[in-house]
């Protein structure tokens, strides 16, 4: 597997490609996906999904000409449909303008495959209700969201968020991961969950 990064749109929103040899996953497009399409194209690869994280707009904003143009469905937690019905979902908030409606297909945790790769989702919740992680073993990779950052965590005053749930949650999913798993954030740099486990100021008493 090969793991690509695209910070996309007015926030930096780091949209992921997991890509292997004919296939690939992209996870939060979170603005104009040209760059993603590039990449697919010129490596000749199939996106088979777009993995929605969360459904906020920063995550979201690529989801409609991404899976227009690749076909695949847009994978996201019916726990967050929610946030469609938002600003926060719909984007227009903050001076930014409006994101494209898109349709999604909603998944349980649990097993799954996607492009070929195993992957173990966890609902993750407390920045939103129905944050997921998506884990790939294989690769020893998680992709977090906005759940944990280095040295930080996501906000937990938008509607929906609870900073215990949210606290909970990664100890009982990110914190127990094998200890040299790359967790691979929606902002800022990747990490691991030995490093936040060990260093993380939001769990100190951990």
């Amino acid at each position: 597997m090969e793991i690509k990064v695209f910070p996309l749109g007015p926030l930096q929103t780091n949209c992921y490609v997991l890509a292997g040899d004919k296939e690939a996953v992209a996870i939060d497009p979170g603005g104009d996906p040209t760059p993603v399409l590039d990449y697919l194209k010129s490596n000749g690869l199939t996106l088979t999904h777009v993995l929605n994280t969360h459904l906020h707009f920063d995550h979201t904003a690529g989801n409609r000409r991404l899976s227009d143009e690749t076909g695949a469905p847009v994978i996201c937690s019916k726990k967050d449909l929610y946030l469609l019905e938002s600003e926060l979902g719909q984007g227009g908030t903050f001076g930014l303008p409006p994101i494209e409606e898109y349709n999604t297909t909603q998944i349980e945790p649990g097993e799954h495959e996607f492009a070929g790769f195993k992957c173990t989702v966890f609902h993750t919740p407390g920045h939103s209700s129905g944050s997921l992680t998506f884990y790939f073993p294989e690769a020893e990779a998680a992709f977090v969201g906005d759940l944990i950052f280095y040295r930080s965590i996501g906000r937990t005053d938008f509607p929906g968020g609870d900073l215990d749930i949210l606290k909970k949650a990664v100890k009982d999913n990110i914190f127990t991961l094998p200890d040299n798993t790359t967790l691979y954030p929606g902002h800022g740099p990747e990490t691991t969950s030995d490093d936040e486990k060990n260093h993380n100021p939001f769990f100190s008493e951990f």
